[in-house]
């Protein structure tokens, strides 16, 4: 199998493309000066010489401000409605339709842009470290800041692979800083990211948000891969240091997927996006892309000595004298972020694959506080909390949020699918029935009450809850079944009290647990209902009851 080949349907012929002498006039882009897969050091010094966003942090790593965007546009991503995929999309409010016409203006728009630019950065790497199948990616951009971020975040060729790159299967033109024509047909906004699933090549306009181009090249995976029977997953892993096998955690964004993979006493796959083959699991990624919002070195020691030179911290505040970078200040976003080659993590797994996993674990942040913090899920049970992809958001992170409010996205990953979801649950349940693989629910939210009266759970008893799983011990415990979610939790577990491991009994006010219980059951069971036809009566029958 060629390199590419299991994502690609009409792969590129490879024509070598040496590093002294790249031309992008293929791409429609006449500029000659092209700095291609430079070194952190130098795209260090063009970033802070050139670039009026980008600083030094006293850490050694480079701090650059995203502008306007400080996170993901789902509502601007587009995806070209096109005869040979049209039936594969999972068209919606994730997979908002463009056509053809309107890409290929936005496209052009873009070329024009970069082609106005004195001064291109080209970065030509992988994306998949099992080497069957990963595929070759190149990002065209004008920003420093970003070229470092595709460095640390995807699998960088040696030089030899680079003097021998040839065409890439993937290309994506970040024309970030200029905008979108809000006149042009479906355009919204001025932002607008466009992906044609055909040529795949996806474009950026009216935002300077990095993770756009990371979360590209994985909705492109995440449509190839199944086309190819291999699922592509929105998790965290880790492997065995002696056996090798492997653990997933599934988790929407603050649950704890990185900070509970930076295990030391595992290996670390990678922090967000896998795929699971045949042959066992692999990552897609060459880097992590952490959340830094209250870091400190005592919290996440792992990712805090990550944060040297070589790394990306993007959006932080920092003290313009000493550039001492206060983790604690949101003033810009929430949503700071570390990038960084996943080589700085001190126990990373490289190169980043592993066997089948023992355990697969979905994270979620129950703000309700009613869900146990472990349970042992069935294979049905297992379809229908996938599917579901339940987590809440909490009073203050939000305008208007003055209570928990459940979110529920499908296959813990909803913003980048493209096939329908019950796709990829079937991927899902075929690989744990023929891998025997055990899967668990772990809440890492809020005991004693929901958010305001209760607590969140500590992360050491959540450590202690996913070390027990790793070790097999949870297997060996006695269990009873929870009458409202109907899910199987221990009565035991090394390093938890009891008393934690029933949320019932750490509530003041039991009727008041009984009905905040009822009433995520029912937000489980409304937003369900749009699956239950397609997953069958088994599965719609594995889920919470009134």
């Amino acid at each position: 199998m060629s390199v590419g080949e299991l994502f690609l349907t009409n792969p590129l012929p490879d024509e070598a493309e040496p590093e002294a002498a790249i031309d992008l006039r293929v791409h429609g882009i006449s500029v000659t000066d092209i700095r291609r897969n430079l070194p952190p050091a130098e795209l260090y010094a063009e970033a802070i010489r050139e670039d009026p966003q980008c600083s030094l942090a006293d850490t050694g790593a480079l701090i650059a401000h995203s502008g306007e965007k400080t996170g993901r546009s789902p509502k601007d991503k587009r995806v070209v409605r096109h005869p040979d995929s049209e039936r594969d999309v999972w068209w919606g409010t994730v997979n908002l339709p463009i056509e053809e016409e309107t890409f290929h203006i936005n496209l052009e728009r873009a070329r024009d842009y970069l082609n106005t630019c004195r001064r291109l950065y080209v970065v030509d790497a992988y994306a998949g470290w099992d080497r069957p199948f990963r595929a070759k990616v190149r990002v065209i951009c004008t920003r420093p800041y970003h070229a470092l971020f595709m460095h640390n975040m995807f699998i960088r060729p040696t030089r030899e692979e680079l003097l021998s790159f040839g065409r890439p299967d993937a290309v994506i033109y970040n024309a970030g800083a200029f905008s979108a024509n809000r006149r042009t047909a479906g355009m919204t906004s001025k932002t607008s990211i466009d992906l044609s699933l055909e040529t795949r090549e996806l474009v950026i306009l009216g935002t300077e948000y990095a993770g756009e181009m990371k979360k590209g090249v994985f909705t492109l995976m995440n449509y190839f891969g199944p086309k190819r029977g291999i699922l592509s997953m929105h998790c965290s892993a880790t492997a065995d240091k002696k056996t090798g096998r492997s653990s997933l955690l599934f988790g929407l964004s603050g649950t704890g997927k990185t900070t509970l993979s930076a295990d030391p006493h595992r290996l670390l796959v990678g922090d967000d996006e896998h795929c699971w083959t045949d042959h066992g699991i692999f990552n897609i990624e060459g880097g992590c892309y952490a959340k830094t919002m209250d870091l400190t070195a005592e919290s996440e020691p792992e990712i805090f000595q990550a944060l040297r030179f070589g790394a990306l911290l993007e959006n932080v505040v920092y003290d313009e004298t000493a550039h001492h970078v206060d983790f604690h200040d949101t003033s810009i976003t929430h949503n700071t972020r570390a990038a960084y080659p996943i080589e700085f993590i001190r126990n990373a797994k490289v190169p980043c694959v592993a066997g089948h996993p023992t355990d697969v674990v979905f994270l979620t942040c129950d703000a309700f506080g009613v869900l146990p913090p472990v349970s042992r899920l069935t294979p049905e049970q297992a379809m229908y909390h996938f599917i579901s992809g339940y987590t809440a958001k909490v009073a203050g992170t939000e305008m208007g949020v003055v209570e928990p409010q459940a979110t529920f996205s499908p296959c813990f990953g909803g913003p980048f699918l493209v096939w329908h979801p019950s796709r990829y649950a079937e991927l899902l349940a075929a690989k744990l029935k023929q891998h025997q693989t055990n899967v668990w629910l772990v809440n890492t939210g809020w005991s004693g009450g929901p958010y305001g009266v209760g607590s969140r759970m500590k992360l050491k008893l959540t450590r202690a809850i996913i070390n027990a799983i790793h070790s097999g011990e949870l297997l060996g415990a006695t269990y009873a079944t929870d009458p409202v979610f109907g899910v199987s939790v221990p009565n035991q577990c090394p390093g938890v009290p009891g008393e934690v491991l029933v949320p019932r009994q750490t509530w003041q006010d039991v009727g008041a647990y009984d009905e905040m219980a009822r009433k995520l059951a029912a937000l489980f069971q409304s937003n369900f209902r749009q699956y239950a036809e397609v997953a069958g009566p088994n599965v719609a029958a594995a889920g919470p009851t009134v």
